[in-house]
């Protein structure tokens, strides 16, 4: 493992062990007061912070398994654990938004409207506040660690604060006579976790199935033709596995030119991409211009 990925792997830890605490502290608090102060739309979303919890748990267990150097049965190493841990993570989060979902539509229909106390709005104004400064660190540990479990972690901490924002904008109004409006928001909660499980589960199976941004590829390609004795490049491929990137390229040079010269080339090449495009790996293969 370079020290690049171990640095990496210490801030994606770092940010999926900020969001295990912060989770735990909200989901427990809001589910008690939730129940207390007779709020649905509170004890909702302190289920999908409990979810929160178990996903954030599988990130890291996804990067600390990630992180297992390559063996007889894994040439490539172990990174696509990483991406694997996000799928399970949305698995869970769907099943949960869809009880949420469930649940909160029977009650509604039901007519149990009850009037929420005025304490769980504010618990809902303080878990936005925490959840915006757990998004902001975990965006940045995520950029900075290139990890594609803790982005999706951080799109969620993001998605979090709106929810909760949400819960107690609509518990305020409902102590203010418009009692339905809990209900509504215990729904409008689980489509949002749904929302959010379906983007994530769309994201990681992208990759798993070797899905790559061609946006990235146009990068590559400019970047790399901008090396003097390139004649073109044929081909370009490129995949992930966790937070690393992979990418074969065929290129073009002079038939004239040197084994020496032409693999300068590709070592030009090579460290290029991972100094400006922070690239795991690079295949290039040499083929005359023509």
């Amino acid at each position: 493992m370079t020290q690049s990925s171990v640095e990496n792997f210490k801030k994606a830890k770092a940010g999926a062990l900020i969001s295990i605490a912060a989770y735990t502290l909200i989901s427990i608090f809001k589910i008690i007061v939730g129940n207390i102060a007779k709020s649905e739309a509170l004890s909702a979303d302190g289920l999908n912070n409990f979810t929160d919890i178990i996903s954030s748990f599988l990130v890291l267990i996804g990067l600390v398994l990630a992180q297992k150097p390559a063996d007889r049965d894994h040439r490539y190493g172990h990174w696509k654990i990483e991406n694997l841990a996000s799928l399970v993570t949305s698995l869970i989060m769907l099943l949960v938004g869809l009880e949420v979902l469930i649940s909160s539509a029977r009650s509604f229909i039901k007519g149990n409207h009850s009037t929420p106390d005025l304490l769980a709005a504010i618990v809902g104004v303080i878990s936005a506040g925490v959840m915006l400064a757990v998004y902001l660190v975990n965006r940045r540990l995520a950029e900075d660690a290139h990890s594609s479990a803790l982005k999706a972690a951080a799109k969620d901490n993001r998605n979090d604060v709106l929810t909760s924002l949400g819960t107690a904008i609509a518990i305020f109004a409902a102590t203010m006579g418009f009692s339905w409006v809990d209900g509504v928001t215990a729904i409008v909660v689980g489509v949002m976790i749904l929302k959010t499980a379906l983007g994530i589960f769309r994201e990681s199976a992208f990759s798993l199935s070797d899905g790559f941004n061609d946006k990235n590829l146009d990068d590559y390609i400019v970047a790399i033709n901008d090396i003097e004795g390139v004649g073109g490049i044929k081909s370009i491929k490129g995949r992930s596995s966790g937070s690393n990137v992979y990418l074969d390229l065929v290129i073009a040079i002079d038939p004239e030119m040197s084994v020496r010269q032409s693999h300068a080339i590709t070592e030009q090449i090579r460290v290029m991409l991972q100094d400006q495009f922070q690239i795991y790996d690079v295949d290039v293969h040499v083929e005359p211009d023509e």
